[in-house]
C-alpha cells in the first residue's frame, strides 16, 4: 500500500459510492432527504476567485527597472486566477471563513452567492499555520451558517460537505466522519484534523462540513489521493479551531501566538498528552506544571493526544488564561496557566548564508528537548529566502536532519551537508520540521 501525496483541496464533488442514509434523517414524500438541511445551509457557501499576482510582480528583481529592461517589463506576464470556496460565518459584519492558500498571494477577491450575486471583498487575515483566512464582503442581505460543536464529533456521525467542486458548481456530498486528531501533514504543525470520506476535491477549498443539524463544524483543507483526486480521505480543520483562528484575525489582522513552556508526546495506550519537559521559568513551571504530568483537558474540552494540545494551545492569544485538567499519578488537578509571548531575542546575531534574510542568537534554555542550547531566530526579512522556506523570529532550531544542533557553527555545518536538509525548530510548545532546499 502506498500513501499518497496530500493536495490542497479547492472543490467538492459526487463519488460513484452511494451514500448511505442515516436513520433519522428528514422526510419528503416519505423518503429520507437531506434536502431540507441543505436548503438551510447553501446560501452561506460561496465561491472563491482569486486575482493572483503575476510570477513578474512575485519575483523582487522584477520590480527592479534596471532588471525589467532585460527581462521584460510588466505586463508581460498575465497574472493568475484561482478559485476556491468559502463559508458566510457572520452575515452581520460581511465575515467569510476560506482557507488560507485559496487567497495566497492574492491581489484581488471575488465572492460569488449561491444566488448569483458578485460581491467583492477585502482581505481580513491569513493564517497559514491553520490554513485558515477570512475575508469581508458588503454585509447586505446575507444569509450564515451556525457554529457546531466540533469536539463533541464521533467516528461514526453523518456530514455533508459543500463547495465548489472544478468550477462545476455548488455541489454537495455526504459521508461520515472517518477519524478525528489526524495531524502530520503540513510543516506548520497546529493541526488535528476531522478525517472525512465526503468527496473533496481540487477547487472545494474553504467549503463547508456540516452535521446533520446543518452546522458547521469544519473547514475542508486537504486531501490524500493520486493527481489530486478523491479516494475518500478528505480533512477538514475543527471549527473550534477555526473560529478561534478568526476571532483573532478579525481583532489584531493575525493570530498571536505564544507558548506555555512545555514539550509533550502522547500516552501510550490511551488519551491525553503527557509533559515530556517543561522549561524553566515558562508559564508552565511557574503554574507548577510536572515532568510526566497527563494532560487530560484544555479549558474544560478533553485533550485526545498531543497534537491536539499543541493545535489547540496554538490559537489561544498570548496573556490569555489557560485551564488545563491534568492526571498526577493516581490524583488530578487543575492547573491555570497565562499564555506569554514567544521570546524573539530582541534582533540582534549574526546571519546563516543559507538561510539569508534571518538573524540567529546561541542561547540556552532549561527544558529543551535533548541538550539545552539551541539556535534562535531572532529576526526574519519578509519576502527572504529564510521567510519563504518558513523559519519565523522565536522560532528555536534545535536539530537538522533529526541531528542535535547546539551553535550557529553547528547549523552552518549542518546546512552545507549535500542532500535534502530539514530543520527541526521548536516554535512555541509545538515541533516543526522545516524543509530546506
Amino acid at each position: 500500500m502506498r500513501l499518497l501525496p496530500v493536495f490542497p483541496v479547492l472543490a467538492f464533488i459526487a463519488s460513484g459510492a452511494a451514500a448511505q442514509i442515516p436513520s433519522g434523517a428528514p422526510l419528503r414524500d416519505g423518503l429520507p432527504t437531506f434536502a431540507p438541511i441543505l436548503e438551510k445551509v447553501t446560501p452561506a457557501v460561496v465561491n472563491i476567485a482569486v486575482l493572483q499576482r503575476s510570477p513578474e510582480e512575485q519575483n523582487p528583481l522584477m520590480r527592479d527597472p534596471f532588471f525589467r529592461r532585460f527581462f521584460g517589463g510588466p505586463g508581460q506576464s498575465e497574472p493568475q486566477i484561482a478559485a476556491g470556496s468559502g463559508v458566510i460565518v457572520d452575515a452581520k459584519n460581511g465575515y467569510v471563513m476560506t482557507n488560507a492558500h485559496v487567497v495566497k498571494d492574492a491581489r484581488e477577491v471575488l465572492v460569488t452567492l449561491k444566488d448569483n450575486r458578485r460581491l467583492p471583498a477585502k482581505l481580513v487575515g491569513v493564517d497559514p499555520g491553520t490554513d485558515i483566512a477570512v475575508v469581508r464582503v458588503d454585509p447586505q442581505n446575507l444569509v450564515d451558517v451556525k457554529f457546531g460543536d466540533s469536539d463533541a464529533l464521533q467516528v461514526g456521525d453523518f456530514v455533508i460537505a459543500i463547495g465548489n467542486p472544478f468550477g462545476l458548481g455548488q455541489t454537495a456530498t455526504s459521508g461520515i466522519v472517518s477519524a478525528l486528531g489526524r495531524s502530520g501533514l503540513s510543516m506548520e504543525g497546529y493541526e488535528h484534523f476531522i478525517q472525512t470520506d465526503a468527496s473533496i476535491n481540487p477547487g472545494n477549498s474553504g467549503g463547508a462540513l456540516v452535521n446533520l443539524r446543518g452546522e458547521l463544524v469544519g473547514i475542508n483543507t486537504a486531501i490524500i489521493g493520486p493527481a489530486g483526486g478523491n479516494v475518500g480521505i478528505g480533512f477538514a480543520v475543527p471549527v473550534v479551531m477555526a473560529r478561534a483562528v478568526m476571532e483573532q484575525l478579525v481583532k489584531f489582522g493575525e493570530v498571536k501566538r505564544g507558548r506555555l513552556g512545555i514539550s509533550m508526546t502522547d500516552v501510550v495506550g490511551g488519551e491525553g498528552a503527557t509533559v515530556a519537559e517543561v522549561q524553566a521559568d515558562s508559564p508552565a513551571a511557574k503554574a507548577g506544571l510536572r515532568k510526566a504530568d497527563v494532560v487530560t483537558g484544555l479549558n474544560g474540552r478533553p485533550v485526545r493526544g498531543a497534537a491536539e494540545l499543541r493545535a489547540r494551545l496554538g490559537v489561544v492569544p498570548v496573556g490569555e488564561t489557560v485551564e488545563l485538567q491534568i492526571q498526577r499519578g493516581a490524583e488530578k488537578h487543575t492547573i491555570k496557566a497565562q499564555i506569554a509571548a514567544i521570546e524573539s531575542g530582541g534582533g540582534g546575531g549574526e546571519a546563516v548564508q543559507e538561510l539569508a534574510g534571518a538573524v540567529f542568537q546561541e542561547v540556552s534554555k532549561s527544558g529543551l528537548p535533548g541538550r539545552s542550547r539551541a539556535v534562535l531566530v531572532t529576526a526574519v526579512k519578509p519576502e527572504s529566502p529564510a521567510y519563504r522556506h518558513g523559519l519565523r523570529p522565536g522560532d528555536l532550531i534545535i536539530g537538522v536532519n533529526a541531528q542535535r544542533v547546539s551553535s550557529i557553527k553547528e547549523l552552518t555545518g549542518a546546512l552545507k551537508r549535500r542532500g535534502g536538509v530539514q530543520l527541526n525548530v521548536l516554535r512555541g510548545d509545538n515541533m516543526l520540521t522545516i524543509p530546506v532546499s
